[in-house]
């Protein structure tokens, strides 16, 4: 179903993206960007793969992770050279307009392409991610994420490594992450498979990553036009859903599909629904 190449997207020093690619038409290109950042895109690949035939899909991993370039100096690590990375890469797989998904960090780098580079990109998906900024009682009152959250442990030895930490806690965060039991071993066993790094979380323990969310998106994205879709879980536990609830009341070129029985990991929750709701969206 997906075949893989690296892609060079900089040089001095030089950067390649690993990227997975399923084959369809040229003009309906859609790119994935996955979240993390320091996970790889694999977890994304079902139901994504659904697509293939009537879209070409791209799923790259960022630098810095997976089985793209890593160990860069820290700097290198910003969201800018990210997006400067994916529209390089669009380039070289003659992708001139095209469809965004992004997914939870990668939903908040979608945008920030968008607003860098607006005549590239068709359709854009944010996915288990928000426009609106997270505001500080979000949470309040969810009694079973206060009780999930309780229930969590991660259990660390001395001596991991950024990307063996980045595995436990992803590891441990399940029952956070997705909302049904059943879900669990799925969620579990692509975790399991992923290649965590370490790079971004770096420059974040540092203090210098710079902030992925751009300022006044919400306003500057309802300007541009650009279509729309929020889709999300209705258990999400990272961002709320309400927040695309909001955003999709505000402008008039976006919409919400709100996915019950799903946390943060609707894709896994509720595959079904979730790539029905893309592929409806992307005709």
């Amino acid at each position: 179903m997906f075949t893989e190449s690296h892609v060079q997207v900089a040089e001095d020093p030089a950067v390649t993206l690993l990227v997975a690619e399923a084959a369809g038409p040229l003009n309906q290109t859609l790119l994935v960007i996955h979240g993390g950042p320091d996970w790889d895109h694999t977890y994304l690949r079902e139901p994504v793969n659904q697509l293939a035939g009537q879209h070409r899909v791209l799923l790259p991993d960022l630098r810095g992770c997976g089985r793209s370039t890593r160990g860069l100096p820290d700097d290198l690590y910003t969201w800018d050279a990210v997006v400067a990375d994916l529209l390089t890469l669009l380039d070289a797989k003659d992708a001139d307009r095209v469809d965004v998904l992004g997914f939870s960090t990668g939903g908040l780098i979608a945008q920030r392409l968008v607003l860098t580079a607006p005549e590239r990109v068709r359709r854009l998906v944010i996915a288990s991610s928000s426009v609106i900024p997270l505001p500080p009682d979000a949470f309040d009152g969810w009694l079973e994420r206060t009780k999930r959250l309780k229930e969590t442990t991660v259990s660390l030895a001395p001596g991991l490594s950024e990307a063996e930490v980045n595995s436990a806690e992803a590891t441990a965060f399940a029952p956070i992450n997705v909302w049904r039991q059943e879900s669990l071993p799925d969620y579990l066993q692509r975790v399991s498979t992923i290649r965590f790094s370490g790079d971004w979380t770096r420059p974040w323990n540092a203090g210098t990553l710079p902030p992925v969310r751009v300022p006044d998106a919400e306003r500057r994205l309802a300007e541009l036009g650009v279509p729309m879709l929020l889709l999300h879980g209705r258990q999400d536990m990272t961002f709320p859903a309400n927040l695309a609830e909001q955003t999709a009341a505000r402008n008039p070129a976006a919409r919400a599909v709100i996915l019950d029985e799903a946390g943060h990991m609707a894709h896994i929750d509720q595959p079904h629904h979730w790539v029905a709701a893309l592929a409806r969206f992307l005709v």
